[in-house]
């Protein structure tokens, strides 16, 4: 099984594919970031983002596509291109069938750091540990792509999350097939 981590963003969108294994051990798949032309007109680029999480979800396949948060702070209209592109992402991945959970920057930080409020070098140098690099993924929206995939593990170990999600959907469907 697969866990695919997400940071948003339309000029530099980072993403990281864990694979959990025995204990603890968490290996990366792939580890990378998604660049889309500033130039260009941000509908194309958001197709762009669109046709590459796609790829990626088709090519690992991941059960869980975990995405951190938008988190708007001051720059709105950069708020906005990056809720954007987790829109995009958050649905690819689910009209793809990839169950999707979101993230906030403090839960990241406190479930990969142990602490909410740890800044971006501490938590690229717990990636780094929790995944056995020899060095920091980088850029930090690598790093925090692949946060957001521990996060997930951290907080949903065995995977039940997800035993949970499909016997309430197949329930639900139950449901709607009765009513109809």
């Amino acid at each position: 099984m697969f866990v695919m981590g997400v940071d948003p963003g339309l000029t530099r969108c980072g993403f990281a594919v864990l694979q959990p294994g025995r204990g603890r051990k968490v290996t990366p798949a792939a580890l990378g970031l998604i660049r889309t032309d500033p130039e260009m007109q941000a509908a194309f680029r958001l197709a762009e983002l669109q046709r590459e999480i796609r790829a990626l979800i088709e090519e690992f396949t991941p059960k869980i596509v975990a995405v951190e948060r938008v988190f708007i702070q001051k720059n709105t209209k950069t708020g906005i291109r990056v809720a954007q592109a987790a829109g995009i992402i958050i649905t690819e991945a689910a009209a793809m069938g990839c169950h999707v959970r979101e993230y906030s920057p403090n839960e990241v930080k406190a479930a990969v750091a142990g602490d909410g409020r740890a800044d971006k070098e501490m938590v690229q140098k717990m990636v780094q540990q929790l995944l056995g690099l020899a060095h920091p993924a980088k850029p930090a929206d690598v790093s925090d792509a692949a946060a957001v995939a521990l996060c997930h593990l951290a907080y949903d170990p065995t995977g039940s999350f997800l035993g949970q999600r499909e016997t309430a959907a197949a329930a639900l469907a139950g449901v709607a097939g009765v009513v109809q």
